[in-house]
Formats: structure tokens, sequence, C-alpha cells
């Protein structure tokens, strides 16, 4: 079975920068698509970054800009690079894979909605 399993989550000042990993228990190169999303507190859960197979970056308007997505395919790990931490950056940050399409955010949703696999998620509290 995928394992995809996250790291880097803690208690983190705000304005300051972080760096969520995922670890996959097999070849990165299998899923045509990868991405992260968060759950906030009595939030739905929203996606943050998605990466497709060739590397293609996409991102909903929420995080443009703020947050970059990286796969490191010699290592099977995926990344989140989320700079200036706001308060609102506080939640439960999940590490997703699919081994189909599509693979692409418009400005509110990324899609696929749903993914094949998902990690057990690292907790990202943001704090002053």
């Amino acid at each position: 079975a995928v394992q995809l399993v996250e790291s880097g989550g803690g208690s983190v000042q705000v304005g300051r920068s972080l760096r969520l990993s995922c670890a996959a228990s097999e070849d990165t190169r299998n899923f045509y698509c990868m991405g992260w999303f968060r759950q906030r507190p009595g939030k739905a859960r929203e996606a943050v970054a998605l990466i497709d197979r060739d590397g293609t970056t996409s991102y909903p308007d929420a995080t443009k800009g703020r947050v970059t997505i990286v796969q490191d395919k010699s290592e099977n790990t995926l990344h989140l690079d989320i700079a200036v931490l706001k308060f609102e950056d506080s939640a439960m940050y999940y590490c997703a894979a699919d081994r189909g399409g599509p693979c692409y955010c418009g400005s509110t949703y990324c899609y696929p909605l749903e993914f094949g696999f998902q990690g057990q998620g690292t907790q990202v509290t943001v704090s002053s």
C-alpha cells in the first residue's frame, strides 16, 4: 500500500517561513499528480498547491505567491515551502497523490478534488 508521511509541522512564529515534507513509500514518478491540502478547525479542506509528473506547478489564488511546492524525485519526497506565515495558515496539512489526472488549480479549487492516496497530516500552528 502507498504510504505518504508528512513532517515538518509544529509551532512557528508569525512572519517566519516553514518547509513541510512528505515522504512517499514508492517512486513519486508513479504518480501523475501530487499536492498539499490543509484543513483549519471548522473549515472545509482546501487545496494549497499541486505539481504534476512533468514538474508543472499550480496554485489556487489564496496561496499563489506565498507557497512553493517542490518535488525531489531522487528522494521520493514532496515539499511545501510557506513564506511569511500568517495566523490563518494554522491548519493540519496533508500530502496527497494520485496516479491519474487532471492536475491543475483554478482560482479557488484544485483538481482532482479527491486523491487516491493521502497522508495522516502534520499540524502547523502559527503563533505570535
